[in-house]
């Protein structure tokens, strides 16, 4: 049980390090969440692996379960080869969903690592049009342009 406190408790910290350092824009403090998430995909990809590798040991996880288990006995029914194509199928939907917001927090930590440098754009928005816009007088008082040629037919 304080194994399991100290964990939540470190995990809470490393979230809380990473919404503070992209709040702030300090890069430094988005790299312990993102080694997390490294840490994780690595860990479910073994599990993918482990399934692929060993899938009796599925049925026997299965047998395991306490008799009250909800679906118990459905899920025994049913064909091990389906079952293992579909707990691996439902495992790659899972990596697919990590490794899209492990590219979400590399690409904040690139964004905060280089906007010092000239690769990253910024864009400055004012409401101010004044600048923007010339006055009405003067394009009304500038000089007369001369008119268009007259046009000929063909």
């Amino acid at each position: 049980m304080c194994i399991a406190t100290a964990i939540s408790l470190l995990m809470i910290l490393i979230c809380a390090m990473a919404t503070y350092g992209a709040y702030k824009q300090h890069a430094a403090w988005i790299i312990p969440f993102f080694c997390y998430q490294i840490f994780d995909f690595a860990l479910n990809t073994l599990v993918a692996i482990s399934v692929l590798v060993y899938p009796s040991t599925i049925q026997d996880y299965l047998r395991q379960l306490p008799n009250n288990f909800p679906y118990k006995e459905e899920i025994m029914s049913v064909n091990p080869t389906c079952l293992v194509v579909i707990i691996l199928l439902f495992i790659s939907i899972i990596l697919a969903f990590k490794g899209y917001l492990i590219s979400c927090v590399w690409n904040c930590y690139r964004y905060i690592n280089g906007r010092n440098n000239s690769d990253v754009l910024v864009y400055i928005t004012t409401n101010d049009t004044a600048v923007l816009l010339p006055s009405y007088d003067d394009p009304v008082n500038g000089a007369a342009k001369d008119p268009p040629p007259p046009y000929v037919s063909a």
